[in-house]
């Protein structure tokens, strides 16, 4: 079992690696950018002046995919980090101090949940089309409740045990015990959520796109890429198929990494 959780692993962090890579040399060594249009090469076949071919404008689809890349990883790795450091301080502030501060936050946790997490982010973004800071505020929005619920239920258990009990009555600060003893048992399921939610935030952006209320022309979207290529699927497959298959492998890498983290994490249990 764990020569196939590491296997999981591997494949996961291969293929955002080499997404990631792709993305970074292709924006250092391209000779074209984004926006540089030509009607007259359109929907050409992948050449050796144009490696992945060219949209319906002439753009080169391997530059656009690249910054497309590096967009939804800046994306994702913003939201997991806003998300998991608000929701696991909220989480283990409400489940050590109870009272009106945990009354106070399930409020807030309670409204936010009443609100499917696309229709919030939806609302939100479209007070701004075309704004990254609104959208990554957004989800983050949306994504911090569920480490925060995680948090608060396993730093419960732990500010009650024995062991978080022997070292507040040796004196040691609360810092101490939030590493010692809660941190311990948080991070492999802050882990899995951030992977989960990397995965949620492209998809999210991604689905925004599909509507036009998220990223605007000429920046370079994968949701916003496919729609825009869809009326030339008989024409050109080619060029639909790239920004699409990117997006599943984006998902894929970091599910591979969640779902591989979630079997060691049951393993250890």
């Amino acid at each position: 079992m764990m020569k196939q959780i590491n296997l999981n692993q591997k494949l996961g962090l291969t293929i955002l690696l080499g997404l990631l890579a792709f993305s970074i040399l292709v924006a250092c060594f391209s000779p074209h950018s984004i926006d540089e249009q030509n009607l007259a090469q359109r929907l050409l076949l992948p050449s050796g002046d144009n490696w992945l071919g060219t949209d319906h404008f002439g753009r080169d689809m391997m530059t656009r995919l690249a910054s497309a890349i590096g967009l939804s990883f800046s994306l994702g790795v913003l939201c997991v980090i806003s998300a998991s450091v608000l929701g696991v301080t909220l989480g283990v502030c409400s489940a050590w101090a109870g009272g009106r501060v945990e009354q106070a936050l399930d409020v807030v946790v309670n409204i936010l949940l009443a609100l499917p997490g696309l229709v919030l982010v939806l609302l939100l973004s479209a007070l701004a089309p075309g704004s990254f800071l609104v959208m990554y505020l957004a989800i983050s929005l949306v994504q911090w409740v569920e480490y925060y619920r995680v948090t608060r239920a396993i730093t419960r258990t732990i500010v009650d045990s024995p062991e978080r009990q022997v070292s507040a009555m040796m004196g040691f600060g609360k810092w101490y015990q939030f590493k010692r003893h809660i941190w311990p048992a948080v991070a492999p399921s802050v882990f899995i959520m951030a992977a989960f939610g990397a995965a949620n935030a492209i998809l999210m952006m991604a689905s925004l796109g599909f509507i036009a209320v998220g990223i605007q022309p000429p920046l370079a979207e994968l949701g916003l890429m496919s729609v825009e290529l869809f009326p030339f699927y008989i024409e050109a497959p080619w060029v639909l198929a790239q920004p699409l298959l990117v997006v599943a492998l984006l998902v894929l890498g970091f599910h591979l990494l969640a779902g591989a983290s979630r079997e060691s994490l049951n393993s250890a249990d």
